[in-house]
């Protein structure tokens, strides 16, 4: 089975409305029916909420993550392996670090795809398996 590992971009594309989001949709569809799996980061999930308390407020914030969480979407820890396997990736990428958990949370498995609105992963893309959503 497929596992969808979203980007903090996808899921803010989503509940921004912006292109892609019918996609992200059909993922977290597909999840919750059981066709697919997807998972994101504890740091992909941290840029989402520093991005939603920003542009809009803490009590948004509070709104938005309990919504995603109903979705039942897993939130992967960092711990210290994975803290330098990311780094690894970003020394041979040079994409940010904070990205490289994202991909470094791909190459766990082949089945994995990385669903991103960011192009800047392209460098990753010999590493892993990347959906790139339409640019705005």
């Amino acid at each position: 089975m497929v596992t969808y590992v979203l980007d903090s971009s996808a899921v803010l594309r989503y509940l921004d409305g912006e292109a892609g989001a019918d996609r992200v949709s059909e993922i977290i569809k597909s999840h919750l029916a059981g066709g697919c799996e997807a998972v994101i980061s504890s740091v992909h999930w941290g840029e989402i909420a520093g991005n939603i308390c920003k542009r809009r407020s803490r009590a948004a914030l509070d709104t938005v993550l309990s919504r995603l969480a109903a979705f039942g979407i897993p939130v992967v820890a960092v711990d210290s392996g994975r803290a330098v396997r990311a780094a690894l990736i970003r020394l041979k990428t040079s994409i940010p670090y904070v990205d490289a958990f994202g991909v470094e949370l791909t190459a766990d498995s082949r089945e994995r795809v990385f669903v991103t609105a960011d192009f800047d992963f392209k460098a990753a893309s010999r590493e892993v398996k990347i959906e790139f959503l339409p640019m705005k």
